[in-house]
């Protein structure tokens, strides 16, 4: 499969885990801060950074989830599961909703429903979206091993030698 289709390909199932702990996310907010029908004194209606981080938490553990067994199932993950290295991107990346939330309730004065999910929901979204894409690719669940080519000190490079025609050998007196 070629490098473009394949990106495609996780780039699809990475939107499709992303879509389900996004709707998971996204009522648990909601539900959280403003009752959504559910209550009539939402749980954490004072506290929308709270809810947020709430909601986001349990959404985090279902992209996990998603992304390992079914997004990148055939990428080697960093580490010990990569578990540390998701967590610490799912966090940081979350400062990019955090901080819209933030600017709308206290900069802007806006604590309705739509303001709050705009900004952390949708623009914050969509921004901390491309950016964990980016850094979970890197960091998380890297290129799988391929056998065939080694590095300048015989250890596996992770990248395919079919094709490619060998490289020349030194000539005498080099190397």
């Amino acid at each position: 499969m070629g490098t473009w289709r394949r990106r495609g390909t996780e780039g699809v199932k990475f939107a499709g885990v992303g879509t389900i702990s996004t709707v998971v996310s996204f009522v648990l907010f909601n539900v959280l801060l403003h009752g959504v029908w559910i209550f009539d004194d939402p749980w954490l209606a004072d506290m929308p950074i709270t809810a947020y981080v709430v909601a986001n938490t349990v959404g985090m553990v279902l992209t996990y989830v998603g992304s390992r067994t079914w997004a990148f199932r055939n990428r080697e993950t960093h580490g010990s599961g990569g578990v540390v290295s998701f967590v610490v991107i799912n966090v940081t990346t979350m400062a990019i909703p955090v901080a819209l939330l933030w600017v709308s309730r206290n900069l802007l004065g806006l604590t309705d429903p739509i303001s709050d999910n705009i900004a952390a929901n949708v623009v914050g979204l969509a921004l901390g979206f491309v950016a964990r894409f980016y850094l979970f690719r890197k960091f998380v669940f890297t290129k799988p091993e391929r056998p065939g080519r080694t590095g300048p000190a015989g250890e596996s490079t992770g990248r395919a030698s079919a094709g490619r025609a060998p490289a020349a050998a030194p000539a005498a007196g080099e190397g």
